[in-house]
């Protein structure tokens, strides 16, 4: 009797265990479930609707990361980077090269690769955020570091100086890649590529130059020089909204819409400049000022010698890309024998102008937009301007798109010819200007548009130079949107030089 009741009490026993131990696992999964939907309605709110529900119990540790860690992605790059490095090395010089000499500073004559070797260190991807901008594309941001040991050694040569072994040590690259991919129906299903770095956070590249077996001061500035030309390049090339585009091969597609087309005209009026440095040990300063939105296309006011007061009330014309990220750079220099020193820089956002409405500015200069390179904080003066956004048509913006090309075609043949020493140079508002023959954009392009660079004026100063009948064809033109070449003299200054190697223009179409 007794095994029976105890066998009959164990079996009670364990059915009851499991019994419990099935309730037990099914409340565990429900409530598992209860909270993995609460967990995803959570994710789903935003920093404003947690902050709703929490009120003042808000935690500040809870954190909403932008970029999403990949460190798998890295651990493949490093494995990766021996054979990326070696690769990159030959397409980055083949790249970079034209592009050195196309932004190189007046004062240097040539500035190339000796050496280029991007190191064992590869870079490190701190993070990607994936996001949907615009229908039939994918956006991608890769937040990117590099300190890197590359071995980068640059040839530079100047006017009566031998060339120069400038190694760049001490590289470091902090900067967020925009990569855009432009999806197709068709196999691989990516039709276009589009690269740039974001404007904000803005670019960082930081180095330290070195003259291998020589001295940096051989060519004063030297170190100014190739850290205006490195921006430049970064800025004007790479920097949203300016962009590379990369067609993926085997599927023909129209990438105009994924370029960079102009927005607007500037319409920018140099009035005046009060109370400048005087750089001069005898005598006033002898200032002018140059305009630009990129660096490429730079226009430059008259001097006015021996003034530190000066008044141009010079008007120009200049495009914009984007009126959202791009800025107006106006710098006054001091005229000078050799190399003109700069008095003054200042920016101003396009952003905070309204189309069609006037507005007059007054800008405080600078020794340096860079605020680790200003020495001294005295008073440079000021620099009035005033300023008028017009918004391009879709015709006005074809008009505008090709004749920018052009513009850029007529800047290397007059480099080829040896008027202007680099594209980069400042040219008179003569040379640069909108004609006075035709009012806005888009309403006609008059005779002489092609004028340059087809025959040898006369009466105006030029020698043979390849340049063509400069004081009246080109005065018609008046849709060269700032970035022309009109009445540009071959004759070159015997004792200045402006910062941009900027020659003296005769004749050819008067600024507004």
């Amino acid at each position: 009797m007794g095994l029976v009741s105890g066998m009959f009490m164990g079996m009670v026993f364990g059915i009851s265990l499991m019994a419990g131990w099935r309730h037990m696992m099914k409340y565990r999964s429900t409530k598992r479930i209860a909270k993995a939907a609460d967990i995803k309605v959570l994710g789903a709110l935003s920093r404003d609707d947690l902050k709703k529900i929490c009120g003042d119990n808000y935690p500040e540790w809870i954190s909403f990361p932008v970029y999403e860690q990949v460190k798998w992605l890295n651990e493949h790059l490093s494995k990766l980077w021996p054979f990326v490095a070696e690769a990159a090395s030959a397409v980055i010089k083949e790249s970079v090269e034209p592009l050195l000499e196309e932004y190189r500073p007046p004062g240097i004559t040539s500035l190339k690769f000796s050496k280029l070797s991007l190191g064992t260190v590869a870079p490190k991807i701190e993070g990607i955020r994936v996001q949907t901008l615009k229908k039939g594309q994918i956006t991608m941001d890769i937040d990117l570091r590099w300190g890197g040991d590359p071995s980068i050694i640059l040839g530079v040569e100047a006017a009566l100086v031998a060339s120069i072994p400038i190694q760049l040590k001490n590289l470091q690259v902090f900067t967020v890649v925009r990569v855009i991919f432009q999806l197709a129906e068709e196999i691989p299903c990516i039709s276009a590529v589009v690269v740039a770095l974001l404007a904000e956070p803005k670019p960082r590249i930081d180095y330290t130059l070195k003259a291998v077996g020589g001295s940096l001061t051989a060519v004063p500035g030297i170190s100014d020089m190739i850290d205006d030309t490195v921006n430049s390049i970064v800025t004007d090339m790479l920097q949203w909204p300016h962009r590379i585009v990369v067609p993926i091969g085997g599927i023909p597609v129209d990438t105009s819409e994924l370029e960079l087309k102009p927005e607007g005209k500037l319409t920018v009026t140099v009035v005046k400049a009060n109370d400048l440095k005087n750089m001069e040990m005898i005598g006033k300063s002898d200032p002018y000022v140059v305009v630009h939105i990129r660096p490429l296309f730079k226009i430059k006011t008259k001097v006015i010698e021996n003034n530190l007061n000066p008044v141009w009330n010079e008007t120009f014309e200049l495009i914009a890309e984007d009126r959202e990220t791009q800025e107006l750079t106006v710098e006054v220099f001091d005229q000078d024998i050799g190399q003109d020193k700069r008095l003054g820089i200042a920016k101003f956002r396009l952003i905070e102008l309204e189309p069609e409405t006037p507005k007059e500015v007054n800008l405080n200069l600078l020794s340096s937009l860079d605020t680790l390179k200003i020495k001294d904080n005295k008073d440079r003066g000021s620099c009035t301007i005033k300023l008028l956004y017009h918004q391009f048509n879709k015709e006005e913006q074809l008009i505008a798109l090709e004749e920018e090309k052009r513009i850029l075609e007529e800047r290397k043949r007059l480099k080829e010819a040896g008027v202007i020493g680099s594209t980069m140079d400042a040219l008179d508002g003569a040379a640069s200007l909108v004609g006075s023959g035709v009012g806005m954009v888009g309403t006609g392009i008059g005779t002489g548009v092609g004028l340059v660079g087809s025959g040898v004026s006369a009466g105006v100063g030029m020698v043979g130079s390849g340049l063509g009948p400069v004081g009246s064809g080109l005065s018609k033109a008046g849709k060269f949107m700032g970035r022309t070449v009109t009445g540009h003299s071959n004759k070159k200054s015997e004792t200045t030089t402006t910062p941009d190697e900027s020659k003296e223009e005769n004749g050819g179409a008067k600024p507004q």
